[in-house]
C-alpha cells in the first residue's frame, strides 16, 4: 500500500504520488508517460503532471492497478474526471471504448 507521508521527491503536488517504494520497474511510465518520468538521480519514478482528462485519468488509475510493488497512490476515496463522474477502477468495458 503507498504511504502518502513517504512520497518521492520530484511529485508534484495533487492526487497521485508515487512513494519510497518504487523499483524503477517503468511500468508506470510506459502505460502513462506524460504523467509518470524517472528521477535519474534516485533511480525511482514520480508524477511529473497530474491527470487533467478522463483518458489521463484512466491511464493513471492503469499504471496504479499494474504496479507491482503498489507504489502508485492517489489521495481520495475514489479518482474522479475533471467533471466529478467516478472513474471505472474495475475491469471492463469503458463507455466511448470498443
Amino acid at each position: 500500500m503507498p504511504d502518502r507521508n513517504h512520497r518521492s521527491a520530484g511529485n508534484v503536488p495533487g492526487a497521485y504520488y508515487v512513494d519510497y517504494t518504487c523499483i524503477d520497474c517503468d511500468l508506470c511510465r510506459s502505460v502513462a508517460p506524460a504523467l509518470f518520468v524517472r528521477n535519474d538521480d534516485a533511480g525511482t519514478s514520480f508524477v511529473l503532471r497530474q491527470p487533467s482528462t478522463p483518458a489521463e485519468l484512466e491511464l493513471a488509475e492503469e499504471a496504479r492497478a499494474l504496479c507491482p510493488t503498489e507504489t502508485i497512490g492517489c489521495d481520495g476515496d475514489e479518482p474522479s474526471a475533471p467533471n466529478g463522474m467516478p472513474i471505472p477502477t474495475a475491469p471492463g468495458p469503458v463507455r466511448g471504448r470498443p
